[in-house]
């Protein structure tokens, strides 16, 4: 990891140090890009973080439904309630914020590439208004570790054409089958009503399914899991928040409440004076925010044999139609 960026402990240290002043009255501006349950623990994060440094705050929660059209209708809405910080939740709405945003406080979470979205231009500190949190996911290291438990030789990906994010999550996929040596399958989606004939078109071609953090894919994971658990086939989630319902064979990436967490303490460093320009991109490094499932009812369906050393670095583990923490 970059040494310029701040991990989550220093910015902990900063609010600390500004000193958290109880404030009232504030408005914040919240969007998302779609709902779900991982977006879902970033938002409700973001308000713990806040109302435990002592701030109260008008939330406008928004969801733009995988618009984009949608998100930049909230960006005009924030504009005009003229929040005092408005936060973006996944690219196209963080996109959508910064360009219409220009002397309101963007932070942007889980926005997996903010250099190629262009709303920074170095992840050493922010950019004018806009900083905030990035989601890259350990791709390249999630493959070859699915590879070798599921002994997989292709390997098949759906991914969101319209979306930075996901362009982004298809190069070190393709970097991971390289490294790995496996035959890569994509399957391109635009909607989120695309994914169950995305997967339909797939399954029988890829020995196993790995899952970036796209949003568009996520909001209809249900269907996803419906046809490779149908077809036994495994899938690697990089969203353990969405796999604790299960049919996801393992899961590997880190807490979203605690993203959200993080992204919040950005907000408060901001509402206690600090600029966004002069905060780094933060990412997720410690081990302790990172979380690891397997489920093991899914892994019988694919016929596979989880061994005991993985299981034993296991946070969550699903037996029996239960998820048991570790």
């Amino acid at each position: 990891m970059k040494k310029s960026v701040l991990l989550i402990g220093a910015v902990a240290c900063g609010i600390l140090l500004s000193g958290c002043k109880k404030q009232t009255g504030i408005k914040i501006g919240i969007a998302k890009i779609v709902q779900h349950a991982a977006l879902d623990d970033v938002e409700r994060g973001v308000m713990d973080a806040i109302k435990a440094a002592g701030i109260v705050a008008d939330y406008d929660l928004q969801n733009a439904n995988g618009d984009v059209n949608t998100a930049n209708q909230i960006a005009v809405q924030f504009k005009d309630e003229n929040v005092a910080v408005a936060v973006g939740i996944a690219t196209p709405v963080a996109i959508a914020l910064a360009n219409t945003l220009k002397d309101i406080p963007v932070v942007f979470g889980t926005v997996t590439d903010p250099l190629k979205a262009g709303l920074v231009t170095t992840l050493e500190h922010g950019e004018r208004n806009v900083t905030g949190m990035s989601d890259e996911l350990p791709s390249v290291e999630h493959i070859k570790l699915f590879a070798k438990i599921a002994g997989l030789k292709t390997l098949g990906y759906i991914y969101t054409s319209n979306e930075d994010n996901s362009l982004s999550g298809l190069e070190l996929v393709k970097k991971g089958c390289e490294e790995a040596g496996l035959q890569l399958v994509t399957q391109s989606i635009s909607i989120s009503s695309e994914v169950k004939q995305a997967a339909e078109a797939i399954v029988d071609r890829v020995d196993g399914i790995y899952l970036t953090t796209d949003n568009t894919v996520f909001s209809a994971l249900p269907s996803l899991v419906t046809v490779f658990n149908k077809a036994k086939k495994p899938i690697f989630s990089g969203d353990v928040t969405g796999a604790k319902d299960g049919g996801c064979f393992m899961a590997s990436g880190f807490n979203y409440y605690k993203a959200g967490r993080a992204t919040g303490e950005m907000v408060v460093q901001i509402l206690n004076g600090a600029k966004p320009s002069e905060l780094p991109v933060l990412f997720m490094t410690k081990p302790e925010d990172s979380d690891l499932l397997f489920d093991l009812d899914a892994a019988a369906n694919c016929g596979i044999t989880i061994p005991a050393e993985y299981l034993e670095k296991a946070t969550f583990i699903i037996k029996d139609g239960k998820l048991q923490e570790k």
